[in-house]
């Protein structure tokens, strides 16, 4: 499949999921009151496990996993390089949730500060890893960092800053940075079977790794942190709100399986990356109208328009390689 498609799904699956998080949070939905920012992660990440199990399973991926043999069995086992990026993927997954609860933070602003992040990334990652950077994806790189500096600077966002939410974007943008190293060095190839092992065994990694970390720290964390994750084990909040957490869980996985498709396209990350932030991006904007519909609040500011049309101009730039190669095909 196109890379663009995979954006349309990363798009998608984004809004309802940064929607609902927002709103679960804030206790804007009726019927259901205001979740704690942890009891929103015990179903939330046991969905996303199931549906990420699911689909490698639906798409008969499971093939192109390493194999260990355990207590005379053959499994499905990743490499060092995938489980260390699993565990990445683990700490995305948990500070992209948080980062959607945080009190006067809207989606727009903190997804300001976590895309920007990555976006700087990019290009240092390509570097690193001696790949070839695109004059178009430059351009689009530099478009994409023009249209969050101008949704940034139209939200006056320093206020919202707290340690809290700085602590949230710096562990986001190592886990992110550690598994654009090893995709650089494992993922990038011609080889779509390649790419494949990789996505498979990142997440045999990745959600288990969350859901047994809720697990211990609802059992042995101190009360501040157990008492919210038991809750939320629990179901405390009523059928309803752990319906919808599920929901969230499923929609936070389609991110994370469109988003990883992504990033493994072979291409420079300087190209995949902004692709994959275009997309959030837009869903963002999406989803705090949504979420300002529900709240009966303004929409966003003129300021973070002008930065969706920015977006939008990055992905049209990105998009100039594959139209001429297309058309060169058909020439020929």
């Amino acid at each position: 499949m196109s890379i663009w498609w995979f954006a349309f799904g990363y798009f998608a699956c984004y809004v309802p999921y940064s929607a609902l998080v927002k709103a679960l949070s804030s206790g804007l939905l009726p019927g259901v009151p205001a979740q704690h920012e942890l009891a929103l992660l015990p179903w939330s990440n046991v969905a996303a496990m199931v549906t990420a199990m699911t689909f490698i399973t639906a798409a008969g991926w499971w093939r192109f996993a390493g194999r260990r043999v355990v207590f005379g069995r053959s499994l499905p086992w990743p490499s060092k390089g995938t489980a260390l990026s699993g565990l990445g993927s683990s700490a995305v997954i948990v500070t992209t949730t948080l980062a959607y609860t945080f009190d006067g933070v809207s989606i727009v602003f903190i997804m300001l500060l976590l895309r920007g992040g990555v976006l700087v990334l990019a290009p240092l990652v390509d570097g690193l890893a001696g790949r070839r950077v695109r004059v178009t994806s430059w351009i689009a790189l530099g478009l994409s960092l023009g249209s969050l500096v101008v949704a940034f600077v139209g939200s006056g966002g320093g206020a919202a800053v707290s340690g809290l939410v700085l602590l949230d974007v710096a562990v986001y943008l190592a886990a992110y940075f550690v598994r654009l190293r090893v995709m650089s060095h494992q993922a990038k190839t011609d080889d779509p079977d390649v790419a494949r092992r990789y996505f498979v065994e990142e997440q045999l990694v990745a959600t288990p790794a969350v859901v047994l970390a809720l697990v211990l720290a609802a059992a042995l964390g101190p009360a501040s942190v157990a008492a919210p994750l038991r809750a939320g084990f629990a179901g405390d909040a009523g059928a309803l709100a752990v319906g919808l957490t599920v929901l969230v869980g499923v929609m936070s996985q389609g991110t994370g399986i469109f988003g990883g498709l992504i990033l493994l396209d072979r291409r420079e990350n300087s190209f995949c990356v902004p692709v994959n932030r275009a997309s959030s991006m837009l869903a963002g904007l999406v989803a705090s109208l949504v979420v300002a519909a529900i709240a009966g609040r303004a929409g966003p500011p003129a300021s973070e328009y002008v930065g969706a049309a920015l977006v939008i101009a990055a992905i049209l730039v990105l998009s100039v390689p594959g139209v001429v190669t297309a058309r060169r095909r058909r020439a020929a």
